[in-house]
């Protein structure tokens, strides 16, 4: 029986956070399919029965749900006592790159990818911004990976998975990221991680492929 259930859907890079942190965890789990492309999350019975503020992902747990990529992850390094600080210093430091994470690697990266690549938009200045931001955003997650393996504590922590959520995501934004050689890199090092899995193969995906 799953302990953990989690509402998810495969394109969803924040739901990918959580669905990668349990899977290295070993934990087992559940994910229960959204609709997101069909309008499941704007639906109001969605936010009356599952998240109110209308996205995913959604974790239930022990008669809990939480909600938020951020704050699941450090609930599950608290539960499973893995991928979480070994001090106050390290707490604060890992919240800080997942702060700087959803404010700018992932969301202008997402923001990007949602209108370019999956509502497949045509370039505008919008576009435009979006690229120069997030091209931004990994310039200075890159600079310093140059110093260490992973961004806090030279291991693996919830901070590496909060910014992980987007970088496996296969779809062309216009931006090489091949120049970022120390993402690439730490990918790398993700990748060699024990069950390790691409977002697409660890969640679900709409049957039409949306």
């Amino acid at each position: 029986m799953s302990d953990y259930k989690l509402h998810c859907f495969a394109e969803s890079g924040n739901a990918y956070k959580v669905a990668l942190m349990l899977e290295l965890t070993g934990q087992p789990w559940q994910a229960v399919f959204v609709d997101f492309f069909n309008g499941q999350t704007r639906g109001q019975a969605w936010r009356d029965q599952v998240n109110e503020q209308g996205e995913v992902p959604v974790l239930e747990h022990a008669g809990e749900t939480l909600t938020q990529s951020a704050l699941i992850l450090e609930y599950l390094a608290e539960r499973t006592g893995q991928f979480g600080p070994r001090d106050e210093a390290e707490r604060r430091e890992i919240w800080r790159w997942m702060l700087f994470d959803n404010h700018k690697f992932t969301s202008y990266y997402a923001s990007l990818r949602f209108i370019f690549c999956l509502k497949k938009s045509a370039e505008t200045d919008v576009t435009r911004f979006l690229r120069e931001r997030a091209t931004a955003a990994y310039r200075i997650v890159d600079a310093h990976l140059a110093q260490t393996p992973f961004m806090v504590g030279g291991r693996l922590t919830i901070a590496d998975l909060s910014l992980a959520g987007y970088v496996f995501m296969p779809e062309d934004t216009g931006i090489d990221l091949k120049q970022f050689a120390h993402i690439e890199a730490w990918k790398a090092r993700i990748m060699a991680m024990p069950g390790w899995k691409h977002p697409y193969e660890l969640m679900p995906r709409a049957a039409a492929g949306d």
